[in-house]
């Protein structure tokens, strides 16, 4: 199985490239505990999509502790990555999105099951374990429709307490199939609960509430359900040349709405944590340490 890490955007909000600060006194990032949690959970290979600038600091801190560990492949994500019947628009620098991000693995993913995280987010190793077991088992069923799943995390173990943050609220059916994904880019804490904001109003969600933080299992169908998605998005011209992006969760939805393939939503009441804002790191560095001294990961992983 393979783990693809979207490691390619910089942390505007947070101020520079976040996937490689330290979190612990040991010189630990964030991703290292997610690539040990995969390792645990029994992922063999891993697939770093960076931009090409970024390579060598990546293999020399990274890709230097952990390639004695797991097979380390490295894919980058180009602005020029496109179908050839299209053109970067004159200006456009910024990336074409999650979902772009992922299909810039397709070649180094091959026909392997694999799962999508986000380099700068903890997800717990409760996630990778239910990703494990998901995908080792996952194949087409009789109907022909592809089986992936979904890390659903409760909203209230995903806030912070320094700012809004993006997150993906889910709706499922009875089954636990997910049915929708609507992205609200503006949630917060508020004296009475979690909220978000819409214009100028403010609309309560309920704690409870299942939200996607980017964390997906997927077979090899999906990277040509991307690529197909893609394409369209391309084609449709549609909002900001220098600005639209092509984001995982809207590419999920669309292979769902083909019929390509059925959602799982597997809930974990693991705790998110992650460095959206400068504030964040505190926080994070505590809580690491917790786990650490509780025995949950070694004081040093690699």
């Amino acid at each position: 199985m393979t783990l693809v890490i979207m490691a390619a955007g910089m942390g505007s909000r947070y101020g520079g490239l976040k996937q490689i600060d330290p979190i612990t006194d040991g010189g630990a990032f964030i991703l290292d505990f997610s690539v040990y949690d995969a390792i645990v959970a029994g992922f063999d290979r891993v697939v770093f999509v960076i931009k090409e600038e970024n390579y060598a600091l990546f293999k020399e801190t990274v890709g230097a502790r952990i390639e004695d560990k797991i097979e380390c492949v490295y894919a980058f994500q180009r602005l020029d990555d496109i179908p050839t019947s299209y053109t970067v628009p004159q200006g456009r620098v910024r990336p074409w999105g999650t979902g772009h991000a992922v299909l810039s693995a397709r070649e180094a993913v091959g026909e392997d099951n694999f799962a999508v995280i986000n380099a700068d987010d903890f997800y717990g190793r409760d996630a990778f374990l239910r990703l494990g077991d998901f995908l080792r088992t996952a194949k087409p069923s009789a109907d022909g429709v592809e089986p992936f799943c979904m890390i659903g995390y409760a909203l209230e173990n995903t806030l912070t307490d320094h700012g809004t943050v993006s997150r993906g609220v889910c709706s499922t059916d009875a089954d636990g199939y997910l049915t929708g994904i609507t992205e609200r880019t503006k949630i917060m804490r508020t004296e009475t609960g979690a909220a978000y904001l819409e214009g100028d109003n403010c609309f309560a969600l309920p704690a409870d509430t299942t939200v996607s933080m980017n964390c997906w299992g997927f077979t090899p169908a999906a990277m040509r359900g991307m690529e197909q998605g893609f394409a369209a998005f391309l084609a449709a011209e549609e909002g900001d040349p220098l600005k639209r992006e092509f984001y995982l969760p809207s590419a999920v939805e669309q292979m769902m709405g083909a019929g390509v393939c059925r959602v799982q939503v597997l809930n974990t009441d693991a705790i998110w944590q992650g460095v959206t804002y400068p504030e964040d790191k505190p926080t994070v560095v505590e809580g690491i340490r917790r786990l650490i001294q509780s025995g949950v990961y070694p004081p040093k992983l690699w």
